[in-house]
């Protein structure tokens, strides 16, 4: 009899990952809070989230895990309409690690906290055997106050309501990426920032918006079907409304990659009512111009299906592999 054994596919933000949630984790641990799979939990009056980085380079152009570690767990708050306030922060360390290294990343998460007006108030160190884990990993928890008004729920999402994304997509998974290999020349730069500023701004402004995500593991191909099956609503998307940076796409191009399931690392994914929709993109073109509106729930369509530049549709599953390991 064959035992399933976890692989890198688990963790990747693929199917695998989503199944594996479903059947381990909810299975055994369910409550009201936890079966909503938001990015951060509200309890009361506070919006928790925690997250754990395990990232290969640790630094890359434009960011590091130190930073990382921070944003991540920042914008889950955010985006599940809350105002970050503390964190917490774990390291495991592997012996043999160059204490300057450590310093640099220390010295990352304190820009990042300071950038996200966040203090870090609790934190564990640990060091662990040459060879039994890969230089570092970094786990935080963070806590913050729930926005008045701010209700993101798979439950208010409707038809006909547009999708939008903040920015343009792929560039934090892609940078890592090619960091990685070292095998081409593209001067591109993670998006990993903080949120913050600008999602309690939308919250603040735009309290009618219906659900909200960061499109981290699996890109926006994996956010949009955890939409879908967590509203039980089509959803149509439009290719060549999807921002993606020349740069990324010849990128991807070369390395058979769909920018499509790169993760990033400060861009968010709304749902707003039709009636706002065009409010909310003059909003965000004031500071990300490459803010656009990607989509519609519809009602006639199951899955998430992609209406291509040249007219076709295919549908735009979860990935069923894994292409980019240890990528935040």
């Amino acid at each position: 009899m064959n035992e399933e054994i976890i692989t890198l596919k688990h963790g990747e933000g693929t199917k695998a990952s989503y199944n594996l949630i479903r059947e381990v984790f909810l299975k055994k641990l369910s409550n009201p809070i936890l079966a909503q799979l938001t990015d951060a939990a509200t309890i009361g009056k506070f919006v928790y989230s925690c997250d754990s980085f395990t990232v290969d380079p640790i630094f890359f152009p434009g960011s590091d895990i130190g930073k990382l570690s921070v944003f991540g767990t920042v914008n889950d708050i955010c985006v599940s309409g809350g105002i970050p306030k503390y964190l917490s922060l774990a390291m495991i360390v592997e012996e043999g690690f160059l204490k300057s290294d450590l310093i640099r990343i220390v010295n990352s998460i304190n820009l990042a906290s300071r950038i996200s007006k966040v203090d870090i108030v609790s934190g564990d160190f640990k060091v662990v055997e040459r060879g039994k884990a890969d230089k570092i990993f970094i786990s935080t928890s963070g806590i913050g106050e729930k926005i008045q008004n701010a209700n993101p729920s798979f439950k208010n999402i409707k038809n006909k309501d547009k999708i939008i994304v903040t920015g343009s997509i792929g560039e934090h998974g892609i940078s890592v990426m090619l960091s990685r290999k070292k095998i081409f020349e593209f001067n591109i730069k993670s998006d990993c920032q903080s949120l913050k500023k600008l999602v309690t701004s939308l919250w603040m402004k735009f309290p009618q918006i219906n659900f909200m995500r960061d499109p981290t593991r699996g890109g926006i191909a994996s956010v949009l079907n955890e939409i879908y099956l967590g509203s039980k609503k089509g959803i149509r998307i439009f290719e060549e409304n999807i921002p993606v940076r020349r740069d990324v796409k010849a990128a991807c191009e070369i390395l058979g990659i769909d920018p499509y399931y790169l993760a990033c690392e400060g861009r968010a994914v709304l749902i707003v009512p039709d009636k706002i929709s065009r409010k909310v993109l003059n909003f965000l073109k004031k500071t990300s111009k490459s803010a656009s509106i990607i989509g519609e729930i519809d009602d006639n369509v199951k899955g998430v299906v992609l209406e291509t530049v040249s007219g076709g549709e295919r549908i735009l599953d979860f990935s069923h592999s894994f292409n980019l390991p240890r990528i935040c």
